[in-house]
């Protein structure tokens, strides 16, 4: 697959979110192994003391995770579990979420997301660290119904 195809393909899941589209979420970048996703930040994303919500910050590091754990594994894939840490509060102008593959195998992948606050008058700052397991899934499979 051509990165370029890959790139539409992985816009074209993120429109399909409704989350996603509610926050602003964009992918910038998307090939094997790497993806960028950056959030506009704007009022409604803000917490009382006018910081970036830890949810949005929580949410850009799991789709950035997700994504880039299926830039290996394929287009099914979900995330089993992710762990985050807060280090700074995040004020500025917006989110950036950079992805990446620790390790793939058949079935599932670790990766990791560091996610930064980019202002316009000041240097960017990493606010969040995460890692993750991405695993695949088969559509309409046992473990992806409701019960």
């Amino acid at each position: 697959m051509m990165v370029n195809e890959q790139f539409e393909i992985g816009r074209k899941a993120l429109r399909a979110q409704a989350f996603s589209q509610l926050v602003g979420a964009e992918l910038i970048a998307f090939d094997s192994g790497h993806v960028t996703l950056e959030i506009p930040i704007r009022d409604a994303l803000l917490q009382q003391n006018g910081f970036v919500h830890g949810g949005v910050l929580s949410y850009a590091a799991d789709n950035a995770l997700t994504f880039v754990g299926g830039s290996v594994l394929g287009p099914n894939v979900l995330t089993s579990e992710y762990k985050i840490n807060y280090l700074k509060p995040g004020i500025g102008d917006r989110l950036v979420a950079y992805g990446s593959v620790v390790y793939a195998g058949k079935r599932q992948a670790v990766c990791r997301c560091d996610v930064y606050v980019i202002a316009e008058d000041k240097a960017d700052a990493l606010c969040a660290t995460a890692q993750g397991t991405i695993v695949t899934f088969e559509p309409g499979g046992a473990d992806t119904q409701a019960h």
